[in-house]
């Protein structure tokens, strides 16, 4: 009987890690300071290192992150936020908490991440922030985007859900603009055993205001300067992410390794459109989405032979329902829309044998070649 495939293999990743992890936790229990505790002011320590950012504020979760980053730049009703409707609701739907207007353009087809030029054609006098979304664990282009933005006065922030442990010109996302924010939810590349997110910044006063604002605005107990939201990552968590950074730089190599596999195997194939890994970048492979316009050949197969998949993601956010009348759409989205209809994503983690990995290539040449 052939093993079971796993998408993202977490029971694998903790049977490697389990004594750390363990350990960590135990040592929480004992000491019982499960909110705010001193896992979460190291853990900010060895993530600002890692990253090079000046300032890490842990916090709830990814969604969260976006919102603190949102709320600490005073971005409200009236102001407009450029961002990609290639990507998760939560990049949007914080843009809207906040008030702020939604503005969508199209992405680089090669990348599937924003597209610089169209970003600087949708700048208005209403235009305070913009965020790019490092889709799939690869930068957008940070350096344009931030050369864009600066003459205006505007905020970037990396949407670096996906992307934690890439690089960008020899820099780590979440160090690459103005704020960088983060997810650890447990399918991440690092992830945690629940919902956990971070904020990277080298401004210290923006810094503080992301402190205060995840501790419902207190510059003190019970002194609140500013409106906040009950944002603090567990310390429990924190614990699991200091346990699984012990060999976080081993399992980035590993996906290293199985996403140039992916790509020599389907290398050439006409009905498949590989993803393209810009020459001044690295990718985590948070996610391995492919394009092709036989997506439902290809997923039937792939179900067949037992191998999980996803669409990631089936919807562009320019066309959900909840941003109805809420949102500005600058330019035409063709690229998006065909990435909508052609984007699958296949199985991808650190555990991710050669051998499974084959059963899965093969998977996906028979649903291309009988499509």
């Amino acid at each position: 009987m052939s093993e079971t495939i796993e998408f993202n293999d977490l029971k694998a990743q903790y049977r490697s890690v389990k004594a750390s992890v363990d350990a960590r936790i135990q040592a929480v229990l004992d000491h019982g300071q499960y909110i705010m505790g001193p896992e979460v002011a190291e853990l900010e320590g060895k993530l600002a290192a890692y990253t090079g950012a000046k300032h890490c504020i842990g916090v709830a979760s990814g969604t969260e992150a976006l919102l603190i980053a949102l709320m600490a730049l005073g971005i409200g009703r009236g102001d407009e936020v450029i961002t990609t409707s290639a990507t998760f609701v939560a990049t949007v739907e914080v843009i809207a908490r906040v008030g702020g207007t939604p503005v969508f353009v199209d992405i680089d087809p090669a990348t599937s991440t924003i597209d610089p030029l169209a970003v600087k054609a949708a700048i208005s006098d209403k235009t305070r922030a913009i965020i790019p979304v490092s889709l799939y664990g690869q930068c957008a282009d940070m350096d344009a985007l931030n050369a864009i933005a600066a003459p205006h006065g505007i905020a970037v922030i990396e949407d670096g859900a996906q992307s934690f442990g890439s690089t960008y010109k020899g820099r780590r996302s979440g160090s690459t603009s103005a704020i960088g924010c983060t997810s650890f939810f447990p399918a991440k590349p690092l992830g945690c055993y629940g919902d956990g997110g971070a904020i990277f910044c080298d401004d210290d006063a923006l810094a503080q205001a992301c402190r205060e604002i995840r501790v419902h605005g207190q510059s003190r107990r019970f002194h609140h300067d500013r409106i906040g939201v009950g944002g603090r990552l567990d310390t429990i968590q924190a614990a699991v992410l200091l346990a699984k950074l012990e060999i976080f730089d081993e399992e980035v190599a590993r996906r290293h390794v199985l996403g140039a596999r992916y790509l020599a195997a389907f290398a050439g194939h006409n009905a498949l459109e590989l993803p393209m890994i810009a020459a001044d970048r690295t990718s985590v492979w948070g996610y391995f989405a492919l394009k092709s316009p036989n997506r439902a050949a290809i997923l039937a197969a792939l179900t067949a032979a037992g191998v999980p998949s996803g669409v990631h993601y089936p919807e562009p956010m320019h066309v959900q329902p909840a941003f109805a009348g809420a949102c500005r759409i600058a330019g035409a989205m063709t690229e998006t829309d065909r990435w909508a209809a052609q984007v699958f994503s296949l199985p991808m983690h650190a555990y991710l044998t050669d051998d499974v990995q084959d059963r899965v290539i093969a998977a996906v040449l028979a649903g291309a070649g009988s499509a």
